[in-house]
C-alpha cells in the first residue's frame, strides 16, 4: 500500500476544514492517486460538480482583478471556458436561485421575495438536480444551494431534487450571532467580522463544514462507483463578512481604495436606488448613525467593508481549492464537469450603494465558468493533478483562462447547458405561457459559445453620443428585474414582500448598453402595466462602463422600447 503523500496545506492553517491538515488528504491508497491513464467520460455521461457562491461579483483574478487573490478559482478558470458577461435574473438570493435552478424567469416562478414555493404558487416545474436524478444520477446538496425556508418548502426541495436530505452546516446558526470581537473587547453582530476560528462556536465556520462534507460525499461516490450531481453552495462572501482573520493580511487597509464612483449619480431615478437596509441593521453600521436613505458611509469604514469583502473572497477561494483538490484525490477530475457561479453580485459603494437589490452590473453580473474534461482542457495524464491546492498567501497567480467569451448569457441557461454537456436530452424551450409545463427552460444552451474567443466577441463599444441607438441589432441580451414598493427609497425597498410591490424595474443588458424601465406592477395578478412608466435608465457602457451617466431623458430610444416590449410580451 502506498504511503500518503505529504500534506499540501500550510502548517499554520490547521483550521481549514475544522480538522487537522493531514485529514485534507485521503487515506493512503487513494490520496494523491491520479488515474492510471487518460480517462474518457463514462459512456452514460459525466459527473457534475455544481458550485455556487453567495453574493460574489467577479472580483477574481481570472476576471482581471489585480488586487483580489483567488488562485484556486483562477486555476479552475485556466481549465475552463469563462463567460465574462453572465447575468443573474434578479439580484437577491431566493428569486435568483429558484430562477436558475428551474431555468425560468422570476415572472414565471412568481417569486420576487422569500415567501412562496414555486411548485405551489406558480407551477410544478422540474429543477436541474431533479432532472439529473430522473436520469440516473445520485443528486446531493451541501450548504446553500436553494435558499432555505418557504421558497424551497423548508426542505431545499427534497425529495423532488435530491436523492438524500440536503446537508446544512451546524455552524450556520451562528452566522448572525454576536461572534465579532469589537474594539471594546465585547462580542457584536457586526458587518465587518474577521474572527479567530478557534474562538467561535464549534471552532469552525459553515463553509469549512460544507467543504468537509462535500469531500466525504465524493469519497462515497467514488467507492460506490455512482454517477453523481453534487451541488455545493458556499455562504461567503454574503454578509456578515465573517471569515478567518488571517485573510486580512492579504489586504492592508492602505491598499484599499474607494469605489470609482462612490456618490449617488444625479441622474439616477430614486426608484432605482437601493438603500442597503440589511447592512444598516449590523451593530457596527448602526454605530455610525448614517442617514437614511443615501448616507453616505464614512470613507474609512467604506474601505473596511471593501477590505473584508475581498478577504472573504480569498477565504472562499481556499474552500473551492480544497474541494477541487478532492476530485484529484479520488481520481474523478477526468470525468467530472465543474461549473462555478454565484447567485448575483454585490455593490461595494458604487453609486453610493451597498449590497445587491438593484439592476446595475455590480449587482447582476456574476462569474460563470465550465470545466469540461476533454473539451475545455485535455484529459489528465497518469499521476497528473488537475487541481493541486494553491495557497493564496504564497502563490502568485499566473493562470490564464482556457477560453474566454464576451457573449451575453443568463443564469437561466444553466439547466439546458448542463443537460447538453452531460449528454442528456436538452429540455425544450418553454411555450408562452408555461405555468402548466413541468419540464422546459426559458434559457437556451450556451454550449455553442464554448468555442468562441475574445477576438471573435470583441465588439466595438467605444461609442460617442452619435451612436445610433435606434439601430435594430439582433445582439444577445441579458434580462434582469427588480421590484420596488414605491417611487422613492423606503425601509422595505430592498426586499419588498409580494403584496407591497408596486413597481417592477425590467432591465436589458447588451454589450453596448443597459436599458431599464420601471413600470407599474400589480402583485395580485403578477401583471406589469407597460403604459405606466415611472422612470427609465439608459447607460452606454462603452463610454460609461460604471453606469454612472443616465441619458434616458436626453436620447431617442424608440427602438429599445420595441425590444423591451417584445421581450415582455413573449
Amino acid at each position: 500500500m502506498r504511503a500518503a503523500p505529504p500534506c499540501r496545506c500550510p502548517a499554520s492553517w490547521p483550521w481549514l476544514l475544522g480538522v487537522c491538515c493531514a485529514e485534507i488528504l485521503l487515506a493512503s491508497g487513494t490520496a494523491g492517486a491520479g488515474p492510471r491513464g487518460p480517462v474518457p467520460p463514462p459512456r452514460d455521461g459525466m459527473n457534475v460538480l455544481f458550485i455556487v457562491a453567495d453574493d460574489l461579483r467577479p472580483t477574481l483574478g481570472c476576471y482581471g482583478d489585480s488586487l483580489v487573490k483567488s488562485p484556486n478559482i483562477d486555476q479552475l478558470a485556466s481549465r475552463s471556458i469563462v463567460f465574462q458577461n453572465a447575468y443573474a435574473q434578479q439580484a437577491v438570493c431566493a428569486p435568483s436561485r429558484v430562477s436558475f435552478l428551474t431555468g425560468r424567469r422570476p415572472d414565471t416562478t412568481r417569486l420576487y421575495d422569500f415567501h412562496s414555493y414555486w411548485r405551489v404558487h406558480a407551477g410544478n416545474y422540474s429543477t436541474i438536480p431533479q432532472y439529473f436524478k430522473e436520469n440516473g444520477y445520485t443528486t446531493m446538496s451541501v450548504g446553500k444551494v436553494f435558499h432555505p425556508g418557504i421558497s424551497s418548502n423548508h426542505s431545499d426541495d427534497y425529495p423532488y431534487s435530491w436523492s438524500m436530505p440536503p446537508f446544512h452546516p451546524s455552524a450556520e446558526k451562528y452566522e448572525n450571532s454576536k461572534t465579532c470581537k469589537g474594539k471594546d473587547g465585547e462580542l457584536h453582530a457586526n458587518l465587518v467580522c474577521p474572527v479567530d476560528v478557534a474562538e467561535v462556536p464549534l471552532g469552525t465556520l459553515p463553509d469549512m463544514q460544507s467543504t468537509k462534507e462535500a469531500r466525504r460525499l465524493l469519497n462515497i461516490m467514488k467507492t460506490k462507483n455512482r454517477k453523481f450531481f453534487l451541488a455545493v453552495g458556499y455562504h461567503k462572501p454574503h454578509i456578515p463578512l465573517r471569515y478567518p482573520k488571517e485573510f486580512l493580511k492579504l489586504y492592508p487597509l492602505e491598499n484599499i481604495t474607494l469605489a470609482p464612483d462612490p456618490r449617488v449619480p444625479e441622474e439616477l431615478p430614486a426608484v432605482a436606488y437601493n438603500p442597503w437596509t440589511d447592512i444598516r441593521q449590523r451593530e457596527d453600521v448602526q454605530a455610525l448613525n448614517v442617514s437614511f436613505p443615501y448616507g453616505p458611509i464614512p470613507e474609512e469604514f467604506q474601505r473596511q467593508i471593501r477590505q473584508s469583502y475581498f478577504a472573504a473572497v480569498s477565504y472562499l477561494d481556499t474552500q473551492v481549492g480544497l474541494l477541487l483538490n478532492a476530485l484529484d484525490d479520488v481520481g474523478l477530475s477526468n470525468n467530472t464537469i465543474v461549473m462555478f457561479t454565484a447567485d448575483h453580485g454585490w455593490s461595494l459603494g458604487e453609486h453610493g450603494e451597498w449590497a445587491k437589490y438593484s439592476n446595475f452590473d455590480v449587482a447582476t453580473r456574476v462569474p460563470l465558468t465550465f470545466y469540461v474534461p476533454g473539451k475545455t482542457s485535455s484529459f489528465a495524464r497518469p499521476g497528473e493533478r488537475v487541481f493541486p491546492y494553491l495557497d493564496p498567501f504564497t502563490h502568485v497567480s499566473d493562470s490564464v483562462a482556457a477560453g474566454k467569451t464576451k457573449k451575453m448569457v443568463e443564469l437561466i441557461s444553466l439547466f439546458s447547458t448542463l443537460a447538453e454537456l452531460a449528454g442528456l436530452w436538452v429540455p425544450p424551450v418553454c411555450p408562452e405561457p408555461s405555468f402548466h409545463v413541468a419540464l422546459c427552460t426559458q434559457g437556451p444552451s450556451i454550449v455553442q459559445h464554448f468555442n468562441s474567443n475574445e477576438e471573435e466577441d470583441d465588439y466595438d463599444t467605444d461609442y460617442d453620443h452619435d451612436y445610433d441607438i435606434e439601430a435594430d441589432h439582433e445582439e444577445p441580451i441579458a434580462f434582469s428585474q427588480y421590484p420596488r414598493p414605491a417611487d422613492t427609497p423606503q425601509w422595505d425597498s430592498d426586499k419588498p414582500e409580494l403584496k407591497d410591490i408596486k413597481i417592477m424595474g425590467y432591465s436589458m443588458r447588451t454589450v453596448d448598453y443597459r436599458y431599464t424601465v420601471w413600470v407599474g406592477f400589480n402583485p395580485s395578478n403578477f401583471s406589469a402595466d407597460l403604459q405606466d412608466v415611472h422612470a427609465g435608465e439608459l447607460y452606454m457602457v462603452g463610454s460609461d462602463p460604471n453606469e454612472d451617466h443616465n441619458i434616458y431623458n436626453s436620447s431617442l430610444h424608440g427602438n429599445l422600447v420595441k425590444k423591451f416590449l417584445r421581450f415582455l410580451r413573449h
